[in-house]
């Protein structure tokens, strides 16, 4: 099998607000000395491993990405019978394997001492939260709920032994996939076998404001005839250009020599990108979208991005000029610059299969049986 696989696919999206920065507006990214629409990798891969689409391919081999995992063994112990004071200090023991926690400072904890019970447990809840996001395997997340379990019924806290909770071998896919970094314990780090680039526009944008009103269904304006909210939000329309990378190999060692399992991740990570838009404003925009056109290679060649077709941007002067549209542009500056590559380069890729929706060309469940064999 091929090391790596990587895909090159083109989405059109109308009107939309799908990643938004500081401040409430669509991201974006200067490239070629234009302004072109930006949606991040994170937000890309957050919207594909928590889809549905996702977890019904790997049968809900997914981790949890959480700082909480500390509050949910301190509510377990709790509902077991563990008073409040050992419950607090044998969750953060458990949660501390995968993270640093949160400290309150001495004028924080004295400030505590003032508030009714309930309100002043709740507040040293935060001592038990990692500071930083953890994902944790799902035996992982199995082996710290069975001694939490062990622990309340012993009604004795976790010895340094039982602490051992951290796995090398994954059983996560998303983890497998995406990887994971533990400041505390880097023996336990995951190097991702999937990359994944900021999907940029292939065109410039200019992002407009939608000033919008909302009436008061039982305001019938005989006293006032002013809407009941206002509001503005910042959107654009555009054809994306996305990149990703998966190291088989990789991902098939992260999952322990797994290979059947290895293969559906891929499965699902290629379905997932082609058909799951990203979340953003989707209630108010509905803008999803499957890719227009897919292209993807294999190879044991060092991997490479397509972006650089773009760098000079789709002009609509032309199209216009040309009676082209956006799609049709993008797909053929693409194939354009890969084929330019290989003259200079050589084949970048042993194999290659492609998906066209605005001809017709293609079949998605031939595009999984290509990744996957």
């Amino acid at each position: 099998m091929s090391r790596f696989i990587q895909l090159h696919l083109l989405t059109s999206y109308p009107p939309a607000n799908l990643n938004r920065d500081d401040l409430g507006r669509p991201k974006t990214a200067k490239m070629g000395g234009v302004d072109r629409l930006r949606v991040s990798s994170q937000s890309l891969k957050r919207a594909w491993r928590t889809s549905d689409l996702f977890g019904k391919t790997v049968k809900n081999g997914l981790g949890t990405r959480t700082k909480e995992m500390g509050r949910k063994v301190y509510e377990r112990l709790v509902e077991k019978g563990i008073g409040h004071k050992d419950a607090l200090s044998w969750a953060g023991a458990i949660a501390g394997v995968f993270g640093k926690l949160k400290k309150l400072t001495d004028k924080e904890k004295t400030a505590l001492k003032k508030l009714a019970t309930e309100e002043r447990r709740e507040k040293e809840l935060v001592e038990v939260e990692i500071e930083q996001l953890a994902f944790f395997d799902l035996e992982e997340e199995q082996a710290v709920l069975d001694l939490t379990n062990s622990i309340a019924e012993r009604k004795e806290g976790p010895q340094p032994e039982e602490l051992n909770l951290l796995r090398q071998k994954m059983t996560s896919v998303d983890i497998a996939l995406f990887g994971r970094m533990l400041a505390s314990s880097p023996a336990f780090n995951v190097e991702a076998a999937c990359q994944v680039a900021h999907a940029i526009s292939v065109h410039p944008i200019v992002i407009e404001d939608d000033y919008f009103t909302a009436v008061d269904d039982l305001n019938d304006g005989s006293e006032d005839a002013g809407a009941a909210h206002i509001g503005e939000t910042g959107f654009a329309a555009g054809l994306f250009y996305s990149y990703i990378c998966i190291n088989r190999d990789l991902l098939a060692e992260n999952l322990g020599g797994d290979e059947d399992l290895a293969q559906r991740a891929i499965a699902a990570l290629t379905e997932a990108a082609v058909k799951v838009p990203p979340n953003g404003k989707q209630n108010s925009f509905a803008s999803r979208a499957y890719a227009s056109y897919v292209l993807a290679e294999k190879g044991e060649q060092q991997p490479r991005s397509l972006s650089v077709a773009f760098l000079k941007p789709i002009d609509n002067r032309t199209l216009y000029r040309d009676d082209q549209d956006f799609g049709t542009a993008a797909v053929e500056a693409l194939e354009a610059h890969r084929q330019n590559m290989n003259k200079v380069y050589g084949d970048c890729a042993d194999e290659l299969y492609a998906i066209n929706a605005l001809k017709g060309d293609g079949a998605m469940a031939e595009l999984l049986d290509f990744v996957t064999c």
